[in-house]
């Protein structure tokens, strides 16, 4: 079941990617990241509510049990974690291509296995290093799709920012694992959100409202509204099939990842991006080097 959760989760995140970056175009980043966190809380708010005041909930996957301090001081680190790597993300998602962004994402279930490896004692087998290898090629190999575009790697600070987004993503994937393995999901997922909207209140208050006259102004896209609405759903699969005690967090990861295949056609057929053939081939390195990931993790 937590396997089919994860597939599931997959598909979700890529319709997520794809109306980031349709709200993320011409659009000033921080405002549309603020509102995904208000958004998604608002989600998650009336399941907190109904859940203290009343036993509507109870002994249902929606509950949200009254947890105290010891609890919640470990969700507000989740929070930092996740928004770091939106805020790096966003940055990046709006100045790069769908069709590398995504990919480059992908390559996040090697980083949770390199984790898993220093953090957990797990070591890789035959498979997994394997798996490894073809990420690590197709990074590179993308990198010469992107020269084509006039991206150029090693000196585009948004490469770092996708990249620095891919790893405190993994770094949260690996704590979601332990937050799993102690915490109620629907705890875990409503909170957060909370918790994140109280963070970015004084982000966009100092960073952006001071400067917004100088910068991209913000525009109201609809899409911005989906990108909350498939994440909380992408994230509610993924967070319960963390919560099954025979689940793995690499298997959970690298099937996440599968996303980019939802994205990538995102890429092709609405934003009309442009070496496709070429990023084509990276794409299937890094499924290709998933699907190893997931016969050495069987």
């Amino acid at each position: 079941m937590w396997l089919l959760l994860a597939f599931l989760s997959a598909a979700l995140l890529g319709f997520y990617d794809a109306f980031k970056k349709k709200s993320l175009r011409d659009n000033a980043v921080l405002p549309v990241l603020f509102l995904n966190t208000v958004f998604s809380s608002l989600i998650f708010l009336p399941f907190i509510l109904i859940s203290a005041f009343t036993p509507a909930l109870n002994g249902t996957m929606f509950e949200v049990p009254v947890v105290g301090w010891e609890v919640h001081k470990f969700i507000i680190i989740k929070s930092f974690i996740v928004l770091s790597s939106w805020i790096f993300g966003y940055f990046g998602m709006k100045h790069l291509p769908l069709t590398i962004v995504g990919p480059i994402n992908a390559t996040r279930p090697v980083m949770v296995l390199v984790g898993a490896m220093l953090i957990f004692g797990e070591r890789l087998n035959l498979y997994q290093w394997i798996g490894v290898m073809l990420a690590i090629l197709s990074f590179f190999m993308l990198s010469r799709s992107g020269k084509k575009e006039g991206i150029d790697f090693k000196h585009n600070k948004w490469i770092y920012f996708i990249v620095l987004a891919a790893i405190t993503g993994a770094i949260s994937g690996l704590y979601d694992k332990y937050l799993m393995k102690q915490f109620n999901p629907m705890v875990v997922q409503s909170w957060y959100n909370v918790y994140q909207v109280f963070i970015m209140c004084p982000i966009i208050l100092l960073l952006w409202y001071p400067k917004r006259k100088e910068s991209t102004p913000f525009r109201w896209d609809w899409t911005i509204i989906l990108i909350s609405v498939f994440l909380s759903a992408a994230d509610f699969a993924y967070f319960y099939a963390l919560s099954y005690e025979d689940s793995m967090i690499s298997i959970v990861s690298m099937v996440r990842r599968g996303s980019v295949v939802v994205s990538f056609l995102f890429g092709a057929l609405f934003f009309r991006e442009k070496n496709l053939k070429s990023k084509a081939v990276d794409l299937i390195l890094v499924l290709i080097g998933m699907f190893f990931l997931y016969l050495g993790s069987k």
